[in-house]
């Protein structure tokens, strides 16, 4: 009970155990502004002043990096994928096809076609694994 004999009332936000009361200024001109923004963005954090606390405590910073050849390169990559899987869906279908609606003979035939082309598509995706490794090791290993 307060002074006039009522009961506090319980509404409203808890008060915290710690409330952060203290607080500093700080002026930058406009090089050191720009670069205090550059270092901002690549931290990924979301608030500044939790920023600038992780700097002076020395906290790990998480820097993200984006770099817009690499996600081209992954977006590319991730519909070749896509293109190569729906090539071999269409490859079960067309050998079930071959084997339904030709002799035995000529299915055999039009299958040792489509086994040479099969053997040129896998020659050319090993080609790919291979620019992929060497894109993988020049560019997303720079860190390691």
């Amino acid at each position: 009970m307060n002074e006039n004999g009522k009961a506090p009332k319980k509404t409203g936000r808890r008060p915290k155990a710690d409330p952060a009361k203290i607080r500093y200024t700080i002026s930058f001109n406009e090089v050191e502004h720009s670069r205090f923004l550059e270092l901002f963005d690549r931290s990924g954090m979301t608030v500044k002043a939790h920023f600038i606390t992780s700097c002076i405590f020395e906290k790990t910073i998480k820097t993200v990096k984006l770099d817009k050849g690499t996600i081209d390169f992954y977006m590319r990559l991730t519909s070749f994928h896509s293109q190569f899987r729906a090539v071999g869906i269409n490859y079960n279908q067309i050998v079930k096809l071959l084997y339904t609606h030709f002799s035995e003979k000529k299915a055999a035939a039009l299958l040792f076609k489509l086994e040479k082309q099969t053997i040129e598509m896998v020659q050319i995706f090993k080609k790919v694994v291979q620019l992929t490794e060497e894109f993988n090791q020049k560019h997303l290993k720079k860190d390691e």
